[in-house]
C-alpha cells in the first residue's frame, strides 16, 4: 500500500519557516514513497469560528473541502509556527471548523477520529515552537486524532535552510527522515481514509 499524506503549514506568510519545513517534509516523505498533497490554507479562506455565523449560514464548504480532504488520505503532517507561546489563530480557527463537521450530504464524515498526524514546528528563536507545538499535540489528541511521537522542530528558521530549501543541520535532516519514516509506518497500519 501506497499511502496518502496531505502535508499543510499553519502559515501562509511568504517565506514562512513552517511553509519552508513543510516543503521539506513533502519532500521526503515523496522520496521514502508515500503519495503526498501539499496544500495551502490561503486556497481555504474561513471566517473566524462562530456558532451564531454556523447557524445562520452553515458550515463554510471550504472546511467541507478540507474534511473531505483529510478524510480522503492516510495521514496528515503539519507544520506549525508559534505566536506568542503558542499555535497561530489560521491553524486553530481551520481546526475548529473543520471538527464541526459530522456529515456530508447526510453521509457521515468524521475527518479525525483515528486520523494518523505527524507535527512539525519552527520559530525564528532558539526554543523553535516548541510550545506551539505542544499545544497543538494536545489539541489534536482532543478531537481523536492518533499524534505520533517523534517530532521536529527547526529553531533559528532564518538561517535553517539551505538555498536549495534543505535543511542545513544534518540532526534536522535526519530528524524529519525519521519523522517521516513513522509517519508511513503508522498510516499503513491505521489508515482511516474514506474515497470521496
Amino acid at each position: 500500500m501506497i499511502p496518502k499524506i496531505l502535508v499543510l503549514a499553519g502559515s501562509i506568510r511568504t517565506g514562512a519557516y513552517s511553509g519552508k519545513t513543510a516543503d521539506c517534509a513533502q519532500r521526503e516523505l515523496a522520496m521514502q514513497g508515500a503519495d503526498v498533497t501539499r496544500i495551502s490554507l490561503a486556497d481555504y479562506p474561513l471566517p473566524l469560528m462562530n456558532e451564531d455565523l454556523e447557524e445562520e449560514q452553515g458550515i463554510p464548504e471550504n472546511a467541507f473541502k478540507l474534511a473531505r480532504l483529510i478524510a480522503s488520505h492516510d495521514a496528515v503532517l503539519i507544520c506549525t509556527p508559534e505566536y506568542n507561546g503558542s499555535l497561530p489563530p489560521l491553524l486553530k480557527n481551520t481546526i475548529d471548523w473543520v471538527s464541526r463537521i459530522s456529515e456530508d450530504g447526510g453521509k457521515p464524515l468524521k475527518p479525525y477520529p483515528g486520523k494518523v498526524v505527524g507535527l512539525c514546528s519552527s520559530s525564528e528563536g532558539h526554543f523553535a515552537g516548541v510550545r506551539a507545538i505542544m499545544h497543538l499535540r494536545h489539541v489534536l489528541s482532543h478531537i481523536g486524532m492518533e499524534v505520533i511521537s517523534p517530532q521536529v522542530s527547526v529553531p533559528r528558521g532564518g538561517e535553517a535552510f539551505e538555498e536549495s530549501g534543505d535543511f542545513k543541520e544534518e540532526r534536522l535532516r535526519k530528524g524529519m527522515a525519521r519523522l517521516c519514516r513513522t509517519l508511513i509506518e503508522h498510516a499503513r497500519l491505521l489508515s482511516t481514509r474514506v474515497e470521496h
